[in-house]
């Protein structure tokens, strides 16, 4: 495919485009996911009561790999008294991990509409929450060295365009000791055609693959009832999995696991037998400490 070809697919208008050139392209195209996020979340407001009820039954969305991982260093009420949620949507997820154990939780977004969800559900609850509207990569300096966990939502990576920026905030936020969990989308996954019964390759370039987006998947969100050509612009890029690493490992923290896997946390190849999607990884899991 030419790069300058728009494309449709599941519900969604996209068209590749290069990297961000520099820093203020990497905030022109943050705010412009920020307004895409806006309009995506308009989506959430319908499903906050469900959360409440949810949530105050004790429910967790949680996924089980990252239960798995993180009580690796023990239940969470005995060493997360501060858990920091980056792209947490409206909430549910962050108040998932205070159901889990940790003390208090604080959520960071970057869209409005997400955050207002998101203190309406903790006000519900009353739980002990704090949360910021603004780019992660301006994260108050207030919570600086704060986190005991500082813990990124699934299918977060691929909106931050400044990995470095992304990486060095996780670690001024981490108190001395403390660790940083992502579970996220493989980024090889990327490599196979989602729509496709067989594995087909999609055509993406693993190293270089940025894009901008219109729409949500039919799956998801839809097109919330106007043409995709009246949606905000979406930006994402593909993070090679050593780059994500490798953007810890320069910050000082230490990577304590790294995994790779099967499972999925959505129905990203929803047509490909079991058996078949099985053989490629659909998520990788890793947790890294900054040093005491």
């Amino acid at each position: 495919m030419d790069d300058s070809e728009i494309q449709e697919t599941m519900g969604v208008r996209f068209r590749r485009v290069p990297h961000a050139a520099d820093d203020a392209e990497v905030r022109a195209r943050h705010e412009s996911n920020r307004r895409g996020w806006n309009e995506g979340a308009e989506a959430y407001r319908a499903r906050v009561d469900k959360a409440i009820e949810f949530l105050k039954l004790g429910g967790s969305s949680v996924h089980p790999i990252e239960r798995a991982n993180l009580t690796r260093l023990g239940p969470l009420r005995e060493w997360c008294r501060t858990a920091i949620h980056l792209q947490c949507a409206s909430g549910e997820d962050t108040l998932s991990l205070w159901n889990e154990g940790a003390g208090r939780v604080v959520g960071i977004d970057i869209s409005d509409v997400h955050v207002e969800n998101a203190r309406r559900l903790s006000g519900a609850l009353e739980a002990p929450a704090v949360w910021h509207r603004c780019d992660l990569l301006d994260a108050p300096q207030e919570l600086n060295g704060t986190a005991d966990l500082v813990y990124t939502g699934r299918g977060a990576l691929c909106w931050i365009l400044d990995l470095r920026g992304w990486a060095s905030v996780v670690a001024r936020l981490l108190a001395p000791g403390g660790v940083v969990h992502v579970f996220d989308d493989h980024p090889s996954s990327a490599l196979f055609d989602p729509g496709a019964d067989a594995l087909v390759p999609s055509g993406l370039h693993y190293f270089e693959h940025s894009e901008w987006s219109q729409g949500w998947p039919d799956s998801y969100i839809g097109r919330m009832g106007r043409p995709l050509e009246e949606h905000a612009r979406k930006y994402e890029r593909l993070w090679p999995l050593a780059s994500v690493v490798q953007s810890l490992l320069d910050q000082g923290l230490a990577i304590e696991f790294l995994g790779e896997h099967a499972e999925g946390y959505w129905n990203n190849f929803n047509r490909l037998p079991p058996e078949i999607a099985a053989r490629i990884p659909r998520t990788f899991s890793l947790l890294a400490r900054r040093p005491r």
